[in-house]
């Protein structure tokens, strides 16, 4: 004991000097739960989310401090007793000896915590149902995340000649798809889209040889930021089966002429040795640029060539390369990246719907300590949001109890009017993309292209 305690102010003397050291303080705080020093712990804990709020090792901290100890306090007090017994009276030591091996059976470590370190929530409430409210008010409707773990599917789909696996990864990191549209909750308009216009056509090989459809295909997804654009390609990468490329601008972009060109090169020859492959570009619209509106003669040459890829240098290289691009700006992306054989089908991912929102709300809190959530109340009254909106409602409302812990001196757990007093601070972020567009779709409206979006804007009263 004494050593642990020389180690315990060794470490408060090394976080005082250092109170910005997250690491640090983080293992002072696991010495601390360890000892039985709940609250120091979530001092400390709370002190280091206010620098890294999206720390998962902290919120794993967070949510043991948390915990209900009510089953597991007895056994320790009564393992307590014995230990200080001799040291009152070490003449009767003797003739307690004996008594001292009857503790061992109390096996404190007889319920251990799940292997990923979450703390097993259900099984808490079952046994302590008179103790703990009811998590949520109603039970949600299975939203998709869950069922991610029991989909495992590995679609890892080879040539049978082991191209592209273990030499390409050390450029471009390829991926293989886990998930499928199944697993994005909500977006019932998205994936009708998708799979008529681009999935259907891929996952029936005799009628496409029957109508003559190329495996080359190219999609365009534009809409608010933050609503799972990303999300979705690799989503429709499982859908295929295919391998996954996610790349982004400043991949690619290189200060050096002609190294942007040569990076474009290699990330196509490397989609099409592990064809088929889904390649994702996000900011597409930083990459292919209005040329119109380049003055640097450097990037107007990486246009050029990302045009040279999409293409193909016979017409049948990028044969089961399937490439997705995202943008918030569609109207800033050069029209010759739009021209059929190219992007030439373009998808808008609008803000979630209810559905989506009450999935998204349930998979950010079902690993927090919450009591008493009414999911549906909470999508209802954030309509408009995002998926990084709604992820940043639950981490204000996570961040609200623990400071409110904090200053109380006793840990609670989060509650509705935590969710709600953050609703009143947080504001939807998708409202100055929507007066941006609202210009384009209203006057630039070219050959129909923003159709889609004019239609939103006209539900949602927005014109």
């Amino acid at each position: 004991m004494s050593d642990e305690s020389l180690l315990i102010k060794s470490l408060r003397t090394a976080v005082d000097a250092a109170p910005d050291d997250v690491p640090l303080r983080l293992h002072l705080a696991q010495l601390l739960l360890d000892g039985g020093h709940a609250q120091d712990a979530i001092a400390h804990v709370a002190a280091a989310l206010q620098r890294e709020p999206g720390n998962t090792e902290a919120h794993t901290l967070i949510a043991r401090a948390v915990a209900p100890t009510a089953p597991s306090a007895p056994a320790q007090s009564s393992m307590q007793r014995p230990t200080q017994a001799p040291a009152q009276a070490p003449t009767q030591a003797p003739a307690q000896a004996p008594t001292a091996p009857v503790q061992p059976p109390a096996v404190v470590p007889a319920a251990p915590r799940p292997p990923d370190g979450a703390y097993d929530w259900r099984s808490a409430e079952s046994e302590l149902s008179e103790v703990i409210p009811p998590r949520f008010v109603q039970p949600p409707r299975q939203p998709e995340e869950e069922e991610q773990p029991q989909t495992p599917e590995p679609p890892l789909t080879t040539d049978g000649t082991g191209t592209g696996s273990d030499d390409d990864s050390s450029l471009w990191e390829v991926e293989t798809g886990s998930i499928t549209l199944a697993d994005v909750g909500g977006m019932h308009e998205v994936k009708e889209r998708l799979e008529a216009a681009f999935l259907a056509p891929m996952r029936n090989p005799e009628l496409r040889k029957l109508y003559g459809k190329s495996l080359r295909g190219g999609l365009l997804m534009y809409g608010p930021p933050g609503c799972g654009k990303t999300y979705i390609a690799r989503a429709v990468a499982g859908e295929l089966g295919a391998r996954f490329m996610s790349v982004s601008i400043s991949d690619v972009l290189d200060m050096w002429i002609g190294n942007s060109e040569r990076n474009l090169r290699q990330l196509f020859e490397t989609a099409r040795r592990n064809a088929p492959c889904v390649l994702f570009l996000d900011e597409i619209d930083a990459l292919g640029a209005k040329r119109s509106q380049i003055r640097h003669n450097g990037m107007r040459n990486t246009v050029n060539q990302l045009l040279t890829e999409l293409d193909g240098v016979d017409g049948t290289a990028n044969e089961g390369v399937f490439v997705l691009a995202a943008t918030n700006h569609p109207w800033d992306v050069d029209t010759a990246l739009r021209r059929p054989g190219r992007f030439d089908r373009m998808l808008l991912v609008l803000p979630p719907d209810r559905t989506a929102r009450e999935g998204i709300l349930h998979h950010h809190l079902k690993d927090r300590p919450v009591a008493g959530i009414d999911l549906g109340k909470l999508a209802k009254r954030t309509d408009g949001f995002s998926g990084a909106d709604l992820r940043h409602l639950c981490e204000s409302a996570s961040e609200r109890a623990l400071l409110d812990s904090v200053r109380t001196g006793r840990a609670r757990l989060i509650e509705m009017s935590d969710l709600l007093a953050a609703l009143d601070q947080v504001r939807p972020s998708t409202g100055p993309w929507f007066s941006s567009a609202r210009n384009v779709a209203q006057f630039a409206n070219e050959g129909g292209l923003y159709d889609e979006l004019l239609a939103y804007l006209k539900r949602k009263k927005m014109l």
